[in-house]
């Protein structure tokens, strides 16, 4: 009988072996418990890592993220990048600054697992018919905690600027474009010289250091707060709406910084490029129309990064990243001329300004504009000038 139990019990560890039993690690465990809806919440929860993928400067398309706190004490001083601002108590009055798509992907979020109010907006938003919505139930805690950069509004810049709060506020705008106006108190690092100009911020790292350029399209000073962090400055944010949103909404303001002069530039060519009314600059209208009749008598450059000219870029343009460009100089033709071109005409003017100064007899001219740029090579394209 001995002999019979043994036997089964030999047989029995195989059959275990052949089919192991896995048992979840703590960390897999309390991920699991996550995403467990709790009493009173909205049935369908992000994590970080889901946010992760959709916060992004331009925000992406297809996607709204909510921050449904109260904005003066909360939304103001610290939210996610690109985070429209509608407290869950003004929902209703607030209705209209949700997208019209209701399959458009709405990202709720407040002040972590024991706040209600993303929730709360989270249901409202689904009885007004959104079909795809998601809440982030960790909140701004949990962002913040895990590294997730953190962007403050307009209100809360004129907040610092009119206490003299102790704060650093950077325009990373080249200085052209600085020139013609900054927010009160900023200082210009444009961010192609931010390793020149690194004895420019405060020596104290744990100060504030706020990073703005010129729009939602503008990638400059989300780079530039980058650099900063990883040289070591513990609160580093950014205004993402940048310089566009201040104007609008205080009133520009002069820079001590000298504008470039309203006209001239390099004499045009035989193409049909007409002269805009800032020095370098190129009209809209006679650049597509060169770009259209003969678009092999023109070089245009795209400076901007690798990632945003794999989105998309006007067909025919070539990339040049402005952070590349100087190495490159000598690559641009002498024989043609040279059009650069960005997203919203900052880093193009840049571009022209290193090429004036180190290129020698390139004909280089930029566009001032506004681009939207389409992933099959489509654009629409506005003029400043």
């Amino acid at each position: 009988m001995k002999v019979k139990h043994t036997s089964i019990l030999v047989m029995a560890i195989a059959a275990l072996a052949a089919y192991p039993v896995f048992f979840p690690t703590a960390a897999a465990a309390a991920d699991a418990a996550a995403v467990q809806p709790q009493e009173g919440w909205f049935k369908t929860l992000a994590d970080y890592n889901f946010m992760q993928q959709n916060v992004d400067i331009p925000p992406k398309m297809g996607v709204m993220i909510i921050d449904s706190r109260p904005a003066a004490r909360q939304y103001d001083p610290g939210h996610i990048p690109g985070a429209v601002n509608i407290p869950d108590s003004q929902f209703e009055k607030q209705v209209a600054k949700l997208p019209e798509d209701k399959s458009t992907l709405l990202l709720f979020y407040c002040g972590g697992v024991k706040c209600m109010l993303s929730h709360n907006s989270a249901f409202k938003a689904e009885k007004l018919g959104y079909t795809n919505i998601k809440v982030y139930a960790d909140g701004m805690p949990d962002w913040q905690a895990k590294g997730g950069p953190v962007s403050v509004s307009a209100a809360h810049i004129k907040k610092l600027i009119d206490e003299k709060a102790d704060y650093a506020l950077i325009d990373a705008r080249p200085g052209r474009v600085a020139g013609k106006g900054m927010i009160p108190t900023a200082i210009n690092i444009s961010d192609s010289a931010f390793d020149k100009n690194i004895d420019k911020l405060p020596a104290n790292k744990a100060t504030p250091l706020i990073y703005y350029c010129g729009g939602l399209k503008c990638l400059l000073s989300d780079k530039s707060a980058e650099k900063a962090r990883k040289l070591g400055y513990t609160n580093v944010m950014t205004y993402p709406p940048g310089y566009p949103e201040w104007e609008k909404l205080y009133g520009g303001a002069a820079s001590a910084m000298a504008a470039p002069a309203a006209t001239g530039g390099a004499p045009m060519t035989a193409t049909l490029l007409q002269p805009g009314k800032e020095k370098g600059t190129v009209t809209v209208a006679s650049f597509e129309k060169a770009w259209k009749e003969n678009p092999g008598a023109v070089m245009l450059v795209d400076v901007r990064d690798p990632k945003e000219f794999a989105a998309g870029t006007i067909k025919g343009a070539v990339n040049i990243p402005m952070n590349e460009l100087e190495k490159k100089i000598a690559t641009l033709p002498a024989d043609k001329p040279v059009v650069f071109v960005c997203g919203t005409g900052a880093r193009a003017g840049e571009a022209f300004d290193t090429v004036k100064m180190l290129g020698g007899k390139v004909q280089a001219y930029f566009l001032d504009a506004t681009v939207t740029f389409n992933a099959d090579g489509t654009y629409v394209m506005v003029g400043k000038s």
